[in-house]
């Protein structure tokens, strides 16, 4: 088993990592749209918000030996159903072809406001 930690997403300011492999598959801890490095917090959109979310599963998905074509599950948060349309437009657009198991789950709220929030599966070398 193997903890991943990459400057290039952001770093957990709780007690956990940003991913954990182990038997050749990497689960990827809750992603909100925060910039890597300098920590901001992108407040926007949905879209901008899903986009944020969408780099920083990229770099801890390398950092893990895998990548976007290799999810096979995604548990993503929202911040109000009437998003869901617009959310499930900018997953399909990140993942093209490649169809990954999902939920989405409506919730009262997420930390800081946020719309979005994503965790992830997926195998790794």
């Amino acid at each position: 088993m193997r903890t991943i930690r990459t400057e290039a997403a952001p770093i957990p300011a709780g007690h956990y990592s940003q991913a954990v492999v182990h038997g050749g598959v990497a689960y990827v801890a809750g992603l909100l749209p925060v910039e890597a490095g300098t920590n901001r917090k992108v407040f926007g959109e949905i879209e901008e918000e899903s986009a944020q979310v969408f780099r920083n599963l990229n770099a801890i998905l390398a950092a893990s030996g895998s990548s976007r074509d290799r999810v096979l599950r995604c548990t993503v948060y929202i911040a109000d159903l009437e998003l869901w349309g617009r959310f499930n437009a900018a997953y399909a657009a990140y993942f093209g072809e490649h169809r990954p198991a999902r939920t989405v789950v409506p919730v009262p709220g997420l930390h800081y406001g946020f719309k979005v929030e994503l965790d992830a599966i997926a195998a790794a070398d």
